[in-house]
């Protein structure tokens, strides 16, 4: 009996040393596969995105005119974008382009959710369907749809305006460089409140409504609700909306370069339409700059980067 008693712990040793052993090769062969099943998506983003990147990182500090061999030239492209009257002003507008598109299609279609939750619930599958629709248009059919709208001859904005007496309001909207920028924002908002809406909704139908129902007995009004119990429940939501909407600010083109191409006079010029008129040549015959373009590139990527620094920012003060 005492031998048996010795030797027990003995073999319950050498079963976990083994059950331990099985279970290392069973982690093993798990990662293994793992390893097998990200290897050929990891390899495809490497070739197709990854050297890219590097590629453009490097030719945005050269002089390249698309052919011949790139003349390495240090940081003359980023000084010469610095003294650039053309580029700093593409800068801003595209600053501002972000910045004010950023807060229209994140504080609109959170309204709209709001009430489509719990107002207009009678009809909030049809006015959920009529604002999303604009979403799934391309932004460069609403580029030229839009166009048609504003133009100052046969556009209906301003023949709308004439027919209810505000003749005085009509204008060359995409002509005029103090309207132009606005006037591309109402269609970058019109694209975009549709998604933004749904991701909203989808967001409030996770609330627990205990928690409004503990605010209803406190005596908070609807208004309070939204402040104190809709807003804070949001801010995961928010902050991917966010993000969402500064990336896509900062590298905004299709939509300005249908519409006005970056005129006039540069009003509407960003850096993905600056970068596109220097890469391809703004006129028939001139010379592609890709080195000088591909500059302006990182500079697009490294905007990219300060709005997922600022998702990641809102999360995890969401989180706390």
């Amino acid at each position: 009996m005492s031998t048996q008693a010795v030797n027990t712990p003995a073999r319950g040793r050498k079963a976990r040393a083994g059950g331990g052993a099985s279970l290392w090769k069973m982690q093993r062969s798990e990662r293994l596969a793992g390893y097998g099943f990200v290897a050929p998506i990891t390899i495809l983003f490497a070739i197709f995105v990854g050297w890219p990147i590097i590629h453009a990182v490097y030719l945005g500090f050269t002089t390249w005119a698309g052919f011949g061999t790139p003349q390495f030239t240090g940081l003359a492209n980023y000084v010469r974008m610095w003294n650039d009257p053309v580029a700093r002003r593409a800068f801003v507008v595209t600053i501002v382009y972000a910045v004010v598109t950023t807060i229209l299609q994140t504080a609109i279609p959170l309204v709209i959710a709001v009430l489509l939750a719990n107002v207009w619930r009678a009809l909030s599958v049809v006015i959920r369907t009529i604002i999303f629709i604009p979403g799934i248009v391309s932004f460069v059919v609403s580029g030229v749809l839009w166009s048609l709208i504003y133009d100052p001859n046969i556009g209906t904005l301003n023949k709308a305006l004439t027919a209810i007496g505000l003749h005085s309001l009509t204008n060359n909207w995409l002509s005029n460089p103090s309207t132009v920028l606005p006037a591309i924002m109402v269609v970058s908002l019109w694209g975009a409140i549709g998604t933004n809406m749904l991701i909203y909704f989808a967001g409030i139908q996770g609330v627990d409504p205990s928690y409004y129902e503990a605010a209803s007995i406190d005596g908070a009004s609807k208004i309070q609700q939204f402040r104190y119990v809709t807003i804070p429940s949001l801010r995961m939501v928010t902050a991917i909306v966010i993000s969402l909407n500064l990336l896509n600010g900062f590298k905004v083109f299709d939509i300005i370069y249908v519409m006005t191409g970056g005129g006039p006079s540069h009003a509407s010029e960003v850096l993905g339409t600056y970068l596109y008129s220097l890469a391809f040549g703004s006129t028939a015959g001139s010379i592609p700059q890709l080195g000088y373009g591909s500059a302006f590139s990182v500079i697009v990527m490294l905007l990219c980067g300060v709005a997922v620094g600022v998702q990641v920012f809102l999360t995890r003060r969401a989180q706390r």
